[in-house]
């Protein structure tokens, strides 16, 4: 990332007359024009080509949904993206959250109002102004260490605005093909890749998941688990609030999507991949997405967030 950096934004310097320079493959180029056929390896290419998104970009879609057996709706969302593109280099980048608030604790739905609210405000000040502002510069501290910043100030705001209240929080910045993820609970981030693969990201900070990670009991048994929804690790409940971060790249040609337990504790991997991958379009895709899990009974709020990067 400091390497694509150092493209977006090269070093200042002072103004020159440009020098004409010879294309690329001039040197090779014949001194006739000639005609042949295309071989099958060159209509692929002239295809690919044709089908080229510039610049690439950010695809998003959304979805939210109180579910069939809650009374409100304690899940928050945050989901931006922008893109610069310069001469030297394009930088498609995306802001995406879910908070789920935690049932049964006071200021639930507050809670995970404002750590959406808060980390999501934080993330732009800190990115959007020195990468898209008139004078722009790579940010100095570490992309992780700016999502810990985060995770940090959205606990803060709990406590101090929703004391009892409790949230789980799963944030994830894109910055071109990497993505930089800070996760507290039990909401989700999946890589969802094209061949059929679906890979979790993220760690649930559940008692139930413990057990299994001990070997304990198996993953169905936590599946159906009477208290696979208790949490040992959340914001607003504890002191030091402890968040997962770390970076990995973005699933291509595939999807990020994040999630809260309303949908995946309810739609199984394999119907999540078959909704993802049929549908036309991300948006479509988050509705069936919440259609499907209304349809398992609805048990918990459902919120999704689907990101694909097109190029």
């Amino acid at each position: 990332m400091a390497n694509f950096f150092k493209k977006l934004f090269p070093p200042k310097r002072s103004a020159a007359r440009d020098v004409p320079t010879v294309p690329r493959n001039a040197a090779n180029l014949p001194s006739e024009a000639t005609t042949a056929p295309l071989n099958e390896e060159q209509l692929e290419e002239m295809a690919q080509a044709f089908n080229r998104v510039e610049p690439p970009q950010l695809v998003v879609g959304v979805g939210r949904d109180q579910g069939r057996q809650r009374d409100n709706n304690e899940d928050a969302i945050f989901a931006q993206t922008a893109t610069v593109s310069t001469s030297k280099a394009t930088l498609p980048m995306g802001i995406f959250i879910v908070a789920d608030g935690m049932g049964g604790h006071e200021n639930g739905h507050l809670a995970s109002d404002l750590a959406v609210r808060s980390m999501s405000t934080y993330l732009t000040q800190r990115l959007h102004h020195p990468l898209f502002g008139i004078d722009p510069e790579p940010p100095q501290d570490s992309l992780q260490e700016i999502m810990r910043q985060g995770v940090r100030l959205a606990h803060e705001a709990i406590t101090q605005g929703a004391p009892g209240g409790g949230t789980t929080l799963t944030a994830v910045l894109v910055m071109n093909t990497q993505m930089t993820v800070a996760h507290v609970g039990d909401t989700r981030a999946y890589a969802i890749y094209m061949d059929g693969r679906v890979q979790t990201l993220t760690r649930d900070h559940s008692l139930v998941k413990r057990l299994e990670e001990l070997g304990q009991i198996t993953a169905e048994e936590a599946a159906v688990h009477p208290q696979k929804s208790m949490l040992y690790r959340a914001l607003g409940q504890g002191e030091p609030v402890e968040a997962d971060v770390f970076t990995a790249s973005m699933p291509e040609p595939g999807y990020l999507l994040i999630c809260s337990d309303g949908l995946w504790g309810v739609v199984p991997e394999d119907e999540l991949f078959h909704i993802i991958a049929s549908a036309p379009n991300p948006h479509t895709a988050c509705q069936n997405l919440i259609e499907a899990a209304n349809n398992h009974g609805g048990p918990d709020n459902i919120t999704a967030i689907l990101v694909r990067l097109v190029d």
